[in-house]
């Protein structure tokens, strides 16, 4: 077996649109059978989840994977992640100083994969959709700093923002800015069910039973116009029950590509076997813990604090997770600019004496008694492993008294909207790579997490300013302030930064670019050896 190491440098992104436009390298052609992607995702129909496929709703990287795939927005990432490029626009620019105003222009002779005609009104009323249908579990958040949408002709889309934001490209860039057809979709409601009109790279055709998702069979859209070349005619996703399901299927030849391998299986395959290779990675994917900072028992930021001061991420990543993750201090990963190792800083190794002092100064008594929630299903099989390593670690202390206890995605997502976690586990994969992505989500007053948590000099002032910053690196002393308030406050505590691993048969090409540092799928990269 062989096992490779991909390490895109900074640049990388900065290449991607050539590369792109060369179309790559390594035999990759249209013939043979479709690939096989395997996937543990679980798309059901729920009272909460009515429409997983809906743009207005989806807001989960396993639903946007199949969303960047079928639908367009004016901009796209990059193979490699980066600034992003235009995709159904040909051009794209702000066309004032203070980063207010944004103006697109489409490609010509657009149309969706059903042959309707694409046209600047569908783009305005997908935004304007986003916006009315306001889902508290969607993506709206990422539009709503626009004011204002225009379409002064058929083909040109203007933007007017609220306030200056820099990042707003990127934010076209995620399929909350997908462009659904307007003809197909209501204005003011869900599109109940599993149906997809887009014009993506793909169309597709959902196999479904008693509601759940079984497979999905992506076939090439003949109407695409955009930067992606697209190197296969077809590619099929089969959703298995776990991990193992997809890691027998994989050998035996059931499907060709697996994501998300567990630590035991990057263990396994490392071992070798002739027919797979194994990629790894980098990755923005972060882990954290969520807190109610209003709750009962962790109310007090010196609770938090002393929590802080315990968790020993290096443990967790050395005994649960093999080294297949690193340690975190910071919502910002180390491999975004911007990065500051601000709880390292300022709590140092973990110190049990230092968390009692803390509590002790601050009249706590303890034990704290406290319950850690986590989904048993949506993040791998090692969650729970990991969870059990951290109640550990705190009752160890003496300090604490803590249980856990995990529930099925289905159940766990609707609870921890509704805030009825005190303290709770969470993942990351970020909508864009840039530090407003991994900040402004978490701790603007209507964030993601439903927080109480809110601080007027992050929401108010610093997080305003990073946006009017079109040079990043004029940003970066901003997001350094947050990142140290975020580290005194502890509103959330990050735990860990992952890897990113592709388990392949070796008959496959473009698996180094299956998944971009955002976790992206790519499907229109993937092909076979001619």
């Amino acid at each position: 077996m062989n096992r490779k190491i991909m390490v895109l440098p900074a640049v990388a992104g900065l290449l991607a649109p050539l590369l792109a436009a060369c179309g790559g390298t390594g035999g990759t052609g249209h013939s043979g059978a479709p690939v096989v992607v395997g996937a543990t995702d679980q798309f059901v129909m729920t009272d909460d989840t009515p429409a997983p496929f809906d743009p207005a709703l989806a807001y989960e990287t396993s639903a946007w994977n199949i969303l960047r795939n079928t639908f367009q927005s004016l901009m796209a990432l990059p193979r490699s992640g980066g600034e992003p490029v235009p995709d159904a626009a040909s051009q794209c620019r702000f066309t004032d100083s203070r980063s207010e105003q944004f103006r697109c222009t489409l490609r010509k002779g657009m149309k969706f994969a059903n042959g309707h005609s694409l046209t600047s009104e569908d783009v305005k009323f997908s935004i304007d959709r986003t916006l009315r249908i306001k889902n508290p579990n969607g993506p709206s958040s990422l539009l709503s700093g626009i004011d204002t949408v225009e379409t002064p002709s058929d083909t040109v889309v203007v933007f007017h923002l609220k306030k200056p934001d820099a990042t707003f490209p990127h934010k076209l860039a995620t399929p909350a800015a997908a462009i659904v057809d307007s003809e197909v979709y209501d204005g003011k409601s869900l599109r109940e069910g599993f149906e997809i009109d887009g014009s993506g790279p793909y169309q597709v055709d959902i196999k479904e039973q008693n509601g759940r998702v079984q497979s999905a069979v992506f076939t090439r859209n003949p109407h695409y116009k955009g930067h992606l070349r697209v190197k296969n005619d077809q590619v099929e996703m089969r959703f298995m029950a776990d991990g193992n399901a997809l890691e027998k299927a994989l050998r035996t030849g059931g499907i060709d590509l697996m994501t998300r391998l567990s630590p035991e299986q990057i263990a396994r395959l490392e071992k070798g076997d002739d027919n797979i290779e194994l990629t790894e990675m980098p990755s923005q994917e972060i882990r954290y813990l969520v807190f109610d900072t209003e709750g009962p028992s962790v109310g007090s930021k010196a609770v938090r604090q002393a929590i802080a001061q315990t968790i020993d991420r290096q443990a967790i990543v050395r005994d649960v997770y093999k080294r297949t993750v690193e340690p975190l201090y910071s919502l910002v990963p180390s491999s975004v600019s911007a990065h500051l190792n601000s709880f390292f800083n300022k709590y140092g190794e973990p110190d049990p004496a230092s968390a009692r002092r803390t509590l002790r100064d601050a009249g706590v008594t303890t034990p704290v008694k406290i319950k850690l929630n986590y989904t048993l299903d949506h993040y791998g099989p090692a969650t729970a492993e990991e969870f059990e390593g951290i109640k550990e670690q705190l009752n160890d202390t003496g300090l604490f008294d803590v249980d856990v206890q995990g529930a099925d995605w289905e159940k766990f997502r609707p609870a921890q909207s509704q805030g009825k976690y005190e303290v709770y586990g969470m993942g990351w994969f970020p909508d864009f790579p840039d530090a407003d992505n991994f900040i402004a989500p978490f701790l603007v007053k209507e964030n993601v997490l439903g927080s109480p948590y809110h601080n007027t000099l992050i929401s108010d002032t610093l997080i305003p300013q990073t946006r009017q910053a079109t040079q990043r690196t004029a940003a970066v002393e901003y997001f350094e302030r947050i990142q140290n308030i975020v580290a005194d406050d502890v509103p959330v505590l990050p735990v860990w930064q992952g890897k990113q691993y592709v388990a392949a048969r070796d008959d496959v090409t473009g698996v180094e670019w299956a998944l971009n540092s955002s976790s992206v799928l790519q499907l229109w990269e993937l092909g076979r050896v001619r």
